[in-house]
């Protein structure tokens, strides 16, 4: 019992994975007990986003006390789980450090995978029946790392194409899992000969990523943008993945690694897909505010925000992002007035239809958001590129503009959009939607901005006019 709040010392395979097993089930059946008090289900991936909640009400009374009493629970697992995972570390003579990886969904799956095989460090275990590995992967380092991307490229990009076509998910599994397989397996056949230097298994690890990259354009599974908003972190995960296999293939195995390793990555991934893709998960509601100060009256800036005339091009120095194929705003049109009215706001790649909700006259216009066009036009060798995320998983669902008169005559413009983003993990795809929305706004503030002052000086000098 030591082993599970002591993080000194060691802990062997066997027990390790006998103590993790055990942890999980009995973490997974408390939490389904305790959904349960407060009537509500619970399922495996709730873990990879536990609240589910749509839209952006402060929580109840009783969802407080649910998730205060789901962390109360979870804390002595956690440390648990922390400590087992150190001790683990420890005794195979891994970094400490990579106990960080714990705490990244489906990364943690793999690595528990890995822990619970690789036997303690000083041990050797000397295995026979891998002579038909050992025939395809050559001795010398450069063919050695030519084999590694022959063995994972094609298998990584088999499992995009699996999840995002097939699943049609872009989740934890793709952006997290994936990455941090790629890198650790094409470092464990890059080394299965010999074992090779830090520097250059990161630099197969990174290579390989790179090679998934570029072949998700070849084969016309993702677009160009898509691929480099996702290389970060992919990029990162795959170095941290390389940095694990490092270490693996650096063990005094008596020999090569053994395949059972090879074996439980081949599966760790597709299971990891397949759990996710089970039971989707649903995006919280976010939002964007944009604010710009116009030297004009609310009456007159009113008129350019119900509609507006063509914008200008993007300016190819301040906007350079909308040449890469993203949607910008071109004009806005708007049929009858009033509660009901519907407007139509013209992207590059189509008209959002937008039902208006409420018509506070000077002060507020809020819509709803019935239609949408894709969120950008891929760039890609291959035209008309269409891959699933283009269509509602960046969805607008609700906007506005509040008008706050300001002294002076002036006024203080205010644009906000609530939408959805169904890509994981949310918190790093959350700094490029942000973004882009609130370039988007501000294309269209700086608009009404240029023409309401235009017109309110127009006005004043015909008013100045004897």
């Amino acid at each position: 019992m030591r082993e599970l709040w002591d993080p000194r010392g060691t802990t062997g395979r066997g027990r390790y994975a006998l103590w993790g097993t055990v942890l999980v089930a009995l973490k997974y059946n408390l939490d389904r007990v305790l959904a349960g008090i407060f009537g509500r289900g619970w399922a495996i991936v709730d873990y990879l986003e536990p609240s589910r909640r749509r839209g952006h009400a402060p929580l109840s009374h009783m969802e407080w006390d649910f998730w205060l009493a789901l962390i109360v629970v979870s804390l002595p697992f956690i440390w648990a789980g922390v400590t087992l995972t150190a001790r683990r570390l420890r005794d195979v003579g891994y970094p400490i450090g990579l106990v960080a990886l714990f705490f990244v969904p489906v990364v943690n799956y793999i690595l528990f995978i890995i822990l619970a095989i690789v036997p303690a460090r000083g041990a050797v275990e000397v295995r026979h029946g891998r002579a038909w590995l050992a025939r395809i992967i050559p001795d010398n380092p450069l063919g050695s790392a030519a084999m590694s991307l022959a063995l994972s490229v094609p298998f990584g990009i088999a499992a995009t194409a699996l999840a995002v076509t097939v699943f049609k998910d872009y989740g934890w599994g793709i952006f997290a899992g994936l990455p941090f397989w790629i890198g650790m397996v094409s470092v464990l056949v890059y080394g299965y000969k010999a074992p090779r230097k830090l520097r250059q298994c990161l630099g197969v690890a990174a290579l390989a990523i790179t090679v998934v990259g570029a072949g998700l354009l070849i084969v016309a599974i993702e677009g160009f943008i898509c691929v480099l908003m996702a290389a970060p972190i992919a990029l990162t995960l795959a170095l941290f993945g390389g940095l694990t296999g490092y270490y693996i293939q650096r063990h005094n195995w008596g020999g090569p690694p053994p395949v059972e390793i090879f074996g439980a990555l081949l599966l760790a991934l597709p299971g990891a897909l397949s759990l996710e893709h089970a039971r989707p998960v649903e995006p919280p509601l976010l939002q964007v505010t944009s604010t710009v100060e116009i030297d004009a009256p609310p009456a007159v800036v009113w008129r350019n925000v119900v509609s507006f005339q063509q914008l200008d091009p993007p300016d190819a120095t301040k906007e350079w992002y909308f040449k890469t194929g993203l949607a910008y705003p071109e004009r806005a049109e708007i049929s009858g007035s009033g509660v009901g009215a519907v407007r139509h706001c013209v992207f590059s790649t189509g008209a959002f239809v937008e039902p208006i909700e409420v018509w506070n006259e000077n002060r507020l216009l809020r819509f709803g958001v019935t239609a949408e066009p894709p969120a950008m036009r891929e760039l890609s060798p291959y035209p008309g590129l269409r891959p699933p995320h283009l269509d509602h998983y960046f969805s607008s669902k609700r906007g506005q503009f509040l008008l706050v008169p300001l002294a002076g005559g002036r006024t203080r413009l205010e644009g906000t959009t609530w939408y959805t983003n169904r890509f994981w993990p949310q918190m790093y795809w959350q700094l490029w939607s942000d973004t882009i929305i609130h370039r988007i706004h501000m294309r269209v503030l700086e608009h009404v901005r240029v023409r309401s002052e235009a017109r309110s000086e127009a006005d004043a000098r015909a008013a100045a006019k004897p």
